[in-house]
C-alpha cells in the first residue's frame, strides 16, 4: 500500500513536469514555431512546469485512472469540466477522500535533500491554492527523488520475554498508529486472526464435548455417571480458528482519536437444515466475540479520557487471562472467570511518570444485565437459552455495574519485556423471577381453585403473581508481572452469582426456605425448571395450621446468590531467552506456560438444608503445561498436558467406570499448529 501511494505521488508530480519537456520536444531542437530560444533565457524557467500542459497532463492522468478503477467516470468528468486552473487541486482531492494520496504523502514525495528551491511562477501559485501543491508545481525534475523500497524493521538484539495475554490494555491508541492493510474510503483498516487445528485425547469426557466441560454430565435417566468406561473419547477440531479487523477512522481534531474492532470466530451451534445434518460436526456456525467503537480524547500530554460502546470483555474477571492452548474454553470453571458482554464505557489513563513509567487507569462501564442459565445447556433447546441467563437479568429492569482500577509500570527495563500491571476489578448486578397468574392455571377447575387449602391460600394472597429477586456481585485482584526470566499473571476473585462469569461451579443463585413451612412451587415465566431456583411460596413458622395459611402469613421465600472464590497462577517460562538463541534463528520462539487454577463453592451454601436449587458441585481444579515452539512470526506449534478435575460435596459420590468416586477427573492432551496473521 506503501509503495502505490509513493507511485501515485511520483505519478502526480511527474505528469506536471514531464508535459513541458515533451511539448518542447514535439516542437523541434529550436523551439516553437522554428525559433531558437534566447542564450539569456534561464534554465530554471524553462524547466517550469506550463499550467496549460499540466492540465493536459492531467487529463491524461485521469484516463488511466478510471481505467484502474481508482476513479469513476462521473468523478473524472466532473474534473474535467471544472476550469483549467483547478482541475489539479480537484484531482488531488479526489485522491486524497479516497486514501490513495494524503498531504503527508505528497511532502514526503516532494522532500529531497539535495533540492534547490525554485520559485513557482505567479499563475500557478494562485491556481493552486494549498502549500502542497504549489510546492508540487514548483518542483523541478531535481528534486523529484527516486522512491526507495520500504525498509525492514531491524531484528530484535534479544529473544522478547513472554508478553501477558491482555484482551483490556491500559495504553490508550496512539493518533494515525494503525497501519492499515488497505482502506475502506477515509477508513484506516487491518484484519488479524488465526487459523488454529488440533488433536484432542480426552481419558474421560461423558458430555461428548470438545471442550473441557465441569463434572456436571447429567441425563434424563441417570446423574454423574461415565457408563461401564471412563468414556474416553478423541475429537479433532479447527472451530477455534478466529478473525477480526482493527480499524482507524479519520478526524479533524489531532486530539481526537477513534478506534474501532470486530471479532468473530467459529465456536456457534451447529446449523440445523437437511443439506448439513449429515455432516453438522464439521458445520458450525460463524458468531460475533466483540463489536465496539472507541473515542479517545488527549486532554492533555499525560491526560487520556475515552468513550467505549459496543460488545468487548467485561471489566470484571477480563483483566486477567492465563494463556492456554485450549482457547473454547479457556480454563472456565475452573478458576478462570471472564465473559463478553455489550456495555458503554468510560475511563482514564494518567500518566505518573518516573523511572518506571507508571500509568493510572479507573475504568467505570454499564453492561448488559446477565444470569446463569443453571439447567443443562441445550436440553430446552431455544426455550433454555432465552431462559434465565437471557431474562432474569433484563427482567430486573437495571443495568449491571462493573468497574476497575489498574495500575501500570515497567517493571523490570530489559529489552523486549512488556509493562506489569496490578488491578482490582468488581460487579453488581440484579436478576428478578417473575411469576405470573398463569402459572397458577394447575390449581383451578372451571375458574376455581382446586390445588386444596394451601395452595389456594397462597394463590388468593397474590391474585396476579409475585417476583423474587437476587444480587449478584464480585471482587477480584490480579497481577501481570512480566520479566525477562519469566511472566507470572495471577487472580483470585471472591463473588455471588457467578455463573454468568464461569464461576461458581455452575451454580447461579438459590431459594432459601429457612423458617418457612409447607412451600409450594411455582414455575417462572422464564421457563425455568423447580430445581433449579423457581419462586416459592410459604407459611410463616408460627402457622401451626397445614391445611391453609390466613393472607397475612403467606410470603414469598427469599432467594440468595450462590456464594463462590477462585483463581489461577499461570507462570511463562521464555526458555528460548534463558539460552541465549538467536532472535533470528529458529531456536527462538520455545516457551513453556506452567497453570493451576480453582474455583470453589463456599461450603455453607452446598451444605445448606433450607437451600433448594444448588447442585452437588464442590470444587473444579485445573492443573497444565503448555508447550510453544513458534517456526516463524506466523507458525506456532503447541503441545498442553492438562488434568481437569471436579469434587462433588461431601458424602455424594459420582459412578465412574462402574465404581463410586468423589471426584471425577479427565487427563487431557491436546496438540496442533497455529497460523496467524
Amino acid at each position: 500500500m506503501l509503495n502505490w501511494k509513493r507511485w501515485m505521488c511520483s505519478a502526480l508530480m511527474a505528469a506536471v513536469w514531464v508535459a513541458p519537456l515533451a511539448a518542447r520536444a514535439e516542437d523541434g531542437p529550436e523551439g516553437k514555431n522554428g525559433t531558437t530560444p534566447s542564450a539569456a533565457t534561464p534554465p530554471v524557467a524553462a524547466a517550469q512546469p506550463s499550467l496549460n500542459a499540466g492540465n493536459a497532463n492531467v487529463a491524461a492522468l485521469l484516463t488511466v485512472l478510471v481505467r484502474k478503477g481508482v476513479l469513476a467516470a462521473g468523478e473524472a468528468d466532473s474534473i474535467r469540466a471544472a476550469a483549467p486552473e483547478a482541475e489539479f487541486q480537484l484531482l488531488v482531492e479526489a485522491l486524497a477522500r479516497k486514501g490513495v494520496v494524503s498531504a503527508d504523502d505528497l511532502r514526503a514525495v516532494n522532500a529531497s535533500p539535495t533540492a534547490t528551491p525554485t520559485t513557482a511562477p505567479a499563475g500557478a501559485a494562485a491556481a493552486t491554492g494549498t502549500p502542497v501543491v504549489t510546492a508540487m508545481l514548483a518542483s523541478t525534475p531535481a528534486q523529484v527523488a527516486p522512491v526507495p523500497k520500504e525498509a525492514k524493521p531491524p531484528a530484535p538484539a534479544v529473544v522478547a520475554a513472554v508478553a501477558p495475554l491482555r484482551v483490556l490494555p491500559v495504553d490508550p491508541p496512539a493518533k494515525d498508529g494503525l497501519k492499515a492493510a488497505f482502506n475502506l474510503g477515509p477508513v484506516k483498516m487491518t484484519p488479524y486472526g488465526f487459523l488454529k487445528a488440533t488433536g484432542v485425547y480426552d481419558t474421560s469426557n461423558p458430555n461428548g464435548d470438545d471442550m473441557p466441560f465441569p463434572g456436571l454430565f447429567l441425563s434424563s435417566t441417570s446423574i454423574l455417571n461415565t457408563g461401564p468406561t471412563k468414556n474416553p473419547e478423541f475429537h479433532l477440531k479447527a472451530r477455534s480458528s478466529r478473525i477480526g479487523a482493527n480499524f482507524e477512522f479519520p478526524d479533524l481534531s489531532p486530539k481526537l482519536t477513534v478506534t474501532g474492532r470486530i471479532e468473530g470466530d467459529f465456536e456457534g451451534n451447529f446449523s440445523e437444515v437437511d443439506n448439513r445434518d449429515v455432516s453438522s460436526i464439521r458445520s458450525s456456525m460463524f458468531s460475533f466475540r466483540q463489536a465496539w467503537v472507541r473515542l479517545d480524547y488527549a486532554a492533555s500530554e499525560k491526560t487520556d479520557v475515552y468513550f467505549e460502546g459496543g460488545q468487548d470483555w467485561t471489566l470484571f474477571g477480563s483483566s486477567a487471562l492465563p494463556n492456554l492452548l485450549e482457547t473454547t474454553a479457556l480454563g472456565y470453571w475452573y478458576g478462570d472467570i471472564y465473559e463478553r458482554s455489550p456495555q458503554f464505557q468510560v475511563g482514564l489513563v494518567q500518566k505518573l511518570g518516573g523511572e518506571r513509567n507508571f500509568k493510572i487507569a479507573p475504568t467505570v462501564a454499564i453492561m448488559m444485565p446477565s444470569s446463569g442459565q443453571i439447567e443443562k445447556l441445550g436440553s430446552l433447546g431455544l426455550q433454555g437459552q432465552i431462559a434465565q441467563a437471557e431474562r432474569q437479568g433484563a427482567d430486573s429492569g437495571r443495568p449491571e455495574m462493573e468497574g476497575r482500577l489498574a495500575l501500570q509500570f515497567q517493571l523490570d527495563k530489559a529489552p523486549a519485556v512488556a509493562p506489569a500491571q496490578i488491578f482490582w476489578s468488581g460487579f453488581r448486578s440484579k436478576r428478578t423471577s417473575i411469576v405470573t397468574s398463569s402459572a397458577y392455571a394447575s390449581y383451578f377447575t372451571n375458574g376455581v381453585c382446586t390445588g386444596g387449602a394451601l395452595a389456594c391460600s397462597y394463590i388468593n394472597a397474590f391474585p396476579n403473581g409475585f417476583t423474587s429477586s437476587s444480587n449478584g456481585y464480585g471482587n477480584q485482584v490480579g497481577i501481570q508481572l512480566p520479566t525477562r526470566w519469566f511472566t507470572l499473571v495471577a487472580s483470585a476473585y471472591r463473588g455471588g452469582d457467578l455463573r454468568f462469569f464461569f464461576g461458581g461451579q455452575v451454580n447461579t443463585f438459590y431459594t432459601d426456605v429457612a423458617g418457612l413451612s409447607n412451600p409450594i412451587t411455582f414455575t417462572t415465566v422464564d421457563g425455568g425448571i423447580a430445581a433449579a431456583g423457581p419462586t416459592e411460596l410459604a407459611c410463616a413458622v408460627a402457622v401451626t395450621v397445614t391445611t391453609a395459611c390466613p393472607n397475612g402469613d403467606v410470603v414469598i421465600a427469599r432467594q440468595r446468590p450462590t456464594r463462590a472464590y477462585g483463581g489461577f497462577v499461570n507462570l511463562g517460562l521464555p526458555l528460548s531467552r534463558w539460552f541465549n538463541a538467536d532472535p533470528k534463528g529458529h531456536n527462538a520462539g520455545w516457551t513453556l506456560y506452567l497453570h493451576m487454577g480453582k474455583d470453589q463453592v463456599v461450603h455453607s451454601d452446598l451444605v445448606n438444608a433450607n437451600a433448594v436449587g444448588v447442585l452437588p458441585l464442590q470444587m473444579g481444579k485445573l492443573v497444565a503445561a503448555t508447550l510453544y515452539y513458534k517456526v516463524n512470526p506466523y507458525v506456532t506449534f503447541g503441545f498442553e498436558q492438562s488434568v481437569y478435575a471436579t469434587r462433588l460435596v461431601q458424602g455424594l459420590d459420582y459412578t465412574i467406570a462402574g465404581k463410586p468416586s468423589n471426584e471425577w477427573q479427565d487427563h487431557r492432551s491436546e496438540f496442533g499448529p497455529i497460523f496467524t496473521f
